[in-house]
């Protein structure tokens, strides 16, 4: 049956029951026959477009038509019949199949076969198993009959091929080829894996080695690290002694320094009582410097005084210079003035001889005019000296006045700075005293904030030691730990792989027993390689089949120890492990005799007696299945030794990472301690200076004061 759904013509869902025998189709030109044999192509595969009369595969959905929209996919499902089971294997479960193929648009094709989704390779591949697809002449399109008839015989071949059954077959066979040479190539890379392996392998020896000269070493760093913290117990025995020695030696250097600063106190007590005499002396000697100072300044001023004398009476001298040479220019005035006269009298007299008499009253009344200014002139050189004594007694009386005044104003200025120094002194031995009192309790409070420092600094670098201490240790333990746990993880991986390489498809009976430790080759030998066999059922193919017990087993030889002591092994194994014993190598040759049908004995060794009297030695090679079980048997030793040291390792780790965590912080502690001692050292040595500055500063504000006073008296 064949169902379509928006393929080319067929919008709607068309189904075509195609029966036993001849089924027709009839119809004009243009209503779908072609369609309907192109539908069955394409969903057994086709992939040509070309092939379905289109630009693109995506032209076999329904385009549209003017009175019917486009179809956004198209569906073909054909229905077959499968009630011979002739199909594969992964399709062979019912009666009929149902091969669905659907295109969407932008999205490609999808195949199904039944519910599953299917590749378009199965698919064809289910069509070529029939002896027909896409391709199959039996599928006759337009033209094909004259291209048989024209055809070579390399084309026809093809059809007798399908006709015969056969053409599947080369599908079939180009996979297998594709497969084997897949096949072949894997081979190639498993030939490479395994050089690569046997590389690793030879890596691991030397790993092996290293890891044994690393326990020898390992053994030897703790021999010498014994030794050598042995030698710094000794050494650390010895620097005790000395220590103590030397603890003794500061003892009585303590003493004798006590001693000395109990007599610098005493010296220093004796010195404090005699200070208040040479305080008081100091104190008279700065007064009388201040008398001598306050002289000092008096005499500087009456030197000022007098250079102000000298210099008024030479502007005096230098004026009565000026005022001799303004006498002296009038005197010669009044010279040439006189000769003038005389020099006119003489022109007059010749001019009025006879003048005589008037001439001579007029010399008495010039003489007389003469005697009248010489008296006039004596008054005013007198008057003249009267102003002059006046001016300079105003002057020598100004003088005084202003020399009271400055004496005074400098008297009144002294008396303030006087009071206003004895109050600043007063007020600064105050502050002397407030800041001489807070500096002696700093000073304590550095000295004691010094000492904590110092018993915190003890602590935090004991602490440390001892810490740094166990982390070395620790970290010894860590390193011997993680090196142990990556030896053993090594050796792990590589018998891990060795195992792997060694399983076979299907299981062996040999992972289904447990052995204990050391008897591995025992069982190797009492099984071989019959160990290697799987267990399958009665139709099954080689191997172990399960069956019941013996309802009375033979017994073994008397004294003889089963095997099954040392070995649990699954049920199919049990008839055969039960006649099995384990004895000594000495004791096999003479319990030989007494086996019964079926029974075997072995040693520890690998060594084998049967009860038909073969038998094989220890010293011959060990069967791969003994070789294989030892290494089963160490794999799970050394994963659980794995579990223990990697257990140890993790809590190596996690103590060496707690005192790695702890060692930092006391590292950080002591960092901040010995800061906290310089810090504190560098406050006592600022508190003896501010110490000493505070008591200078009060000696030399009492003094000040005592001067201050000592002024106002005076």
């Amino acid at each position: 049956r064949l169902r379509l759904n928006g393929f080319k013509s067929f919008v709607d869902p068309t189904d075509l029951v195609i029966a036993d025998g001849l089924t027709g189709v009839v119809g004009p030109n243009g209503c779908g026959k072609s369609n309907l044999l192109e539908a069955i192509r394409w969903v057994m595969g086709e992939n040509r477009p070309t092939a379905m009369r289109g630009g693109g595969m995506e032209d076999v959905i329904f385009a549209g038509a003017a009175t019917r929209p486009a179809r956004n996919f198209a569906e073909v499902a054909l229905v077959i019949d499968n009630s011979e089971r002739l199909a594969p294997a992964g399709f062979n479960d019912a009666d009929t199949l149902e091969i669905v193929r659907r295109i969407t648009r932008d999205a490609g094709s999808a195949y199904k076969v039944g519910s599953k989704e299917v590749r378009a390779r199965d698919v064809q591949m289910l069509f070529a198993d029939a002896s027909t697809g896409a391709h199959s002449p039996a599928l006759v399109r337009q033209g094909q009959i004259s291209e048989l008839i024209n055809a070579r015989p390399t084309a026809r071949r093809r059809i007798l091929e399908e006709a015969a059954g056969i053409s599947g077959l080369y599908q079939r066979r180009h996979e297998a080829e594709l497969k084997l040479k897949g096949a072949e190539a894997n081979l190639l890379r498993v030939d490479d894996v395994i050089e690569a392996l046997a590389g690793q392998l030879q890596a691991l020896a030397r790993q092996a080695r290293a890891a044994a000269r690393y326990r020898e070493i390992g053994a030897q760093l703790r021999e010498a690290e014994g030794l050598l913290l042995y030698r710094r117990w000794r050494e650390a025995d010895e620097a005790r002694l000395v220590a103590e020695a030397a603890l003794r030696a500061g003892v009585v250097a303590v003493a004798q320094a006590d001693a000395g600063a109990r007599a610098a106190a005493a010296a220093r007590a004796g010195a404090e009582d005699a200070l208040p005499p040479l305080r008081e002396e100091e104190t008279i000697a700065a007064a009388v410097l201040q008398r001598l100072v306050v002289q000092r300044d008096s005499l500087r001023d009456q030197e000022a005084q007098a250079m102000q004398a000298i210099a008024t009476l030479t502007g005096r001298v230098a004026q009565l210079g000026r005022d001799i040479e303004r006498e002296a220019g009038l005197n010669r005035d009044a010279g040439e003035m006189i000769a003038r006269l005389d020099w006119e009298a003489g022109e007059i007299a010749k001019a009025g001889e006879g003048h005589g008499a008037r001439l001579d009253a007029a010399a008495v009344q010039s003489r007389e005019a003469a005697a009248v200014l010489q008296a006039r002139e004596a008054d005013l050189a007198e008057q003249t000296e009267d102003v002059a004594r006046l001016a300079a007694r105003h002057q020598s009386a100004q003088r005084l006045i202003e020399d009271n005044r400055r004496t005074l104003a400098r008297h009144e200025a002294d008396a303030a700075r006087a009071q206003a120094a004895q109050s600043e002194a007063t007020a600064a031995l105050a502050r002397a005293e407030a800041d001489f009192a807070a500096a002696g309790a700093a000073e304590k409070i550095a000295v004691a904030t010094a000492a904590n420092a110092d018993a915190t600094l003890l602590e935090a670098e004991a602490a440390r030691a001892e810490t740094q201490g166990r982390e070395a240790e620790a970290r010894a333990q860590r390193s011997e730990a993680e090196g142990e746990a990556s030896a053993l993880r090594a050796e792990v991986a590589a018998l891990a792989r060795l195992v792997a390489r060694d399983t076979r498809e299907g299981g062996q009976v040999m992972d289904l027993l447990t052995v204990a430790g050391g008897y591995e080759m025992a069982l190797g030998a009492a099984l071989a390689d019959d160990l290697r066999a799987p267990v399958v059922d009665a139709r099954g193919r080689s191997g172990w089949v399960a069956l019941g017990s013996y309802a009375a087993p033979p017994p073994l030889p008397e004294g003889v120890r089963p095997l099954a002591e040392v070995v649990q092994v699954p049920d199919v194994l049990a008839r055969r492990i039960g006649q099995v014993g384990l004895v000594e190598a000495v004791d096999g040759p003479r319990l030989q005799a007494a086996l019964l049908p079926g029974q075997r004995l072995v040693s520890v060794a690998g060594d084998l007696w049967r009860w038909d009297g073969f038998r094989a030695g220890a010293e011959d090679a060990p069967s791969a299945a003994a070789l294989r079980l030892r290494q089963l048997n160490r794999l799970v030793e050394l994963k659980r030794d794995l579990e223990e040291v990697a257990a140890r390792a993790q809590g190596a780790a996690q103590a060496h990472e707690m005192l790695s965590t702890r060692l930092a912080a006391l590292t950080q502690a002591d960092q901040v301690a010995r800061q906290a001692r310089r810090d504190a050292d560098r406050l006592v040595a600022e508190a003896n200076r501010a110490a000493s500055r505070a008591e200078a500063d009060r000696d030399l504000a009492l003094g000040k004061r005592e001067s201050a006073m000592l002024a106002l008296k005076r």
